[in-house]
C-alpha cells in the first residue's frame, strides 16, 4: 500500500502558475477519494524562485487544503530552488517516518527527469510508482497524456547536469555529528605512507544508524551512493588523498587478494599495491579493517577480516601477496588492526567458536556455552605471527597506552563507530585506508 504521495508542482508551465492553488485542490481531492490510499503522508514540491520568492508561499498553497481534514495533518509543502534540494528534503521526511512506498504525481514531461533524480538520491529500499498530474486551467481541462510524449529520452548532457546539481547541493550541506576525525597509528611511518581509520563523524548521512560519515552504500540501506561519495570526498580533503584513485575491497568474507595493476577479481577481501598516490581501503562495521605497510620496499595493502576471513587467513594472504609481488621481506611488514568488535561483545555459535578454539583456546571465552565470546583480533595476531610477522610489528588492542590505542571495540562506542552487531541491518560503515606518498 502507498505510504506517501509526492506531488510535483516544481516546474509547471508559466500559464498554469496562477492556477496552482486550484490544481493542488483538485489533486488532493483525487487522493482523498482514492480508496487504495488510506490517509498517506503528502508532500508537495514547489519551486522557490531566487530573487522573486512569493511571501507566504507555503500559506498560499496550504489554503488549498480547506476541506481536506484527513490530509491536512499529514501534508507538507517543500519549497526549494532546485529539484535536488526539494527531493532530498522529502527523502529526509520519508526516512524519519520509515516510509518506503511512494506514489509520485507529476506532469508527464517531468517523469523521465524525475526518474534520474530518484535513481541517484534513493536506493532499492524505496518503491516508486508514477501517475500523471491532471492539469486544469481556467478555460479547459488540460490532461497531459502518456501518448503525447512517448519516447522522450534525456540526453547524456541532461543527465550530467542533474548529477552536477545533486553534487553541488550535497556539497553545500553542513557536516553532522561534529568534525571529521581520523585515527592514525604511530607504527606506520607518516613520511612514507598516508593512512588512517575513519570514525562516524563529519559526514552528511543523517539516518541515525548511518550518521554521519557512512562510507558504504548498498541496495538494502537508505544511504544512496551519491551521499557516500560526498562523505568520501570530505574524507579525502581532510586526509589528503585523491578520491579518483581510491580502491575499496569488494567484500566476499573470504581470502582472495587483488593485485593493483592486474586483472581485478569479481570479489576480494585483500588488496595490495606499490603504486604511489593510489589509496587502498577496507571497510569495517565490526569486521577488522587491517592495514599493511612495508617501508623498505614501499608497498602497502588493506584487508577486510571478519570471522570467516580471519579463519580463512585473509591477513596472511595479503602479506603473502606483498612478498610474492613486490619482493617484501615478511619481517619488514607492519600490520595495524583498526576499530572492530572486541571479545567483550562478539559472540558466535558454538560450532564456529570451535575453529577459533583450535587456533588458540585464549581466542574463546565461555567455550562451553551455546554462543561463546570470540576474540578475532587475537586470532588474527596469532596467525600473522605464525606467518612470520614480528610481534612488535603488529598494532592491535594489546596496546594498553590509550594515547596510542586505535583498536577500539566498535560495539562499545556508539558515539565513535558503526556496528552491525549493535545497530542491525541498516548499519553504517567505517574504513581503514592507506597509500604510498608521492
Amino acid at each position: 500500500m502507498v505510504e506517501a504521495v509526492l506531488i510535483d508542482l516544481f516546474s509547471l508551465p508559466a500559464n498554469l502558475q496562477n492556477n496552482i492553488q486550484g490544481l493542488l485542490h483538485n489533486t488532493l481531492e483525487a487522493i482523498e477519494k482514492c480508496s487504495a490510499i488510506c490517509a498517506p503522508c503528502v508532500y508537495v514540491m514547489h519551486c522557490q524562485r531566487q530573487g522573486s520568492e512569493r511571501k507566504g508561499e507555503k500559506e498560499f498553497l496550504l489554503a488549498a487544503l480547506k476541506g481536506f481534514q484527513s490530509l491536512r495533518r499529514r501534508l507538507e509543502v517543500v519549497c526549494a530552488q532546485t529539484t535536488a534540494a526539494a527531493l532530498y528534503t522529502i527523502k529526509q521526511r520519508l526516512d524519519e517516518k520509515d516510509l518506503s512506498v511512494v506514489k509520485v504525481i507529476l506532469p508527464t514531461l517531468r517523469k523521465d527527469l524525475m526518474k534520474v533524480y530518484i535513481d541517484h538520491l534513493f536506493t532499492a529500499v524505496y518503491q516508486f510508482e508514477f501517475e500523471d498530474l491532471q492539469v486544469i486551467s481556467d478555460s479547459e481541462s488540460l490532461q497531459i497524456s502518456e501518448h503525447q510524449h512517448e519516447g522522450q529520452i534525456l540526453s547524456s548532457q541532461d543527465v550530467a547536469l542533474i548529477r552536477s546539481e545533486i553534487q553541488m547541493y550535497l556539497e553545500s550541506l553542513p557536516s553532522l555529528k561534529g568534525e571529521l576525525t581520523i585515527l592514525r597509528s604511530s607504527l606506520i611511518p607518516d613520511d612514507i605512507f598516508l593512512h588512517g581509520f575513519t570514525t562516524r563523524t563529519g559526514g552528511i548521512s543523517y539516518i541515525p544508524t548511518l550518521s554521519s560519515c557512512n562510507l558504504f552504500s548498498s541496495s538494502k540501506r537508505r544511504d544512496p551512493q551519491v551521499v557516500v561519495k560526498e562523505n568520501l570526498r570530505r574524507l579525502a580533503n581532510a586526509a589528503g588523498f585523491n578520491p579518483a584513485a581510491f580502491h575499496r575491497v569488494k567484500v566476499d568474507h573470504a581470502n582472495a587478494v587483488c593485485i593493483m595493476g592486474k586483472t581485478e577479481p569479481d570479489n576480494y577481501d585483500g588488496i595490495v599495491t606499490d603504486q604511489k598516490g593510489v589509496t587502498l581501503a577496507a571497510p569495517g562495521a565490526d569486521c577488522i579493517p587491517v592495514l599493511f605497510a612495508d617501508p623498505v620496499r614501499r608497498a602497502c595493502g588493506a584487508a577486510h577480516s571478519g570471522w570467516k576471513g580471519t579463519l580463512l587467513g585473509v591477513s596472511m594472504a595479503t602479506v603473502n601477496a606483498m612478498v610474492s609481488e613486490y619482493g617484501c621481506n615478511v619481517k619488514d611488514i607492519l600490520v595495524v588492526l583498526g576499530p572492530s568488535v572486541g571479545p567483550c561483545c562478539y559472540k558466535l555459535p558454538h560450532e564456529s567458536a570451535k575453529e577459533f578454539h583450535r587456533i588458540d583456546p585464549k581466542c574463546v571465552r565461555l567455550f562451553d556455552s551455546a554462543s561463546p565470546y570470540i576474540d578475532i583480533r587475537r586470532a588474527t595476531r596469532i596467525l600473522l605471527e605464525r606467518g612470520g610477522i614480528l610481534p612488535e610489528n603488529i598494532q592491535d588492542d594489546s596496546i594498553t597506552d590509550q594515547n596510542q590505542n586505535i583498536t577500539f571495540c566498535t560495539a562499545c562506542h556508539p558515539d565513535k563507530f558503526y556496528s552491525h552487531f549493535r545497530d542491525g541491518t541498516n548499519f553504517g560503515t567505517q574504513i581503514g585506508f592507506i597509500s604510498i606518498k608521492d
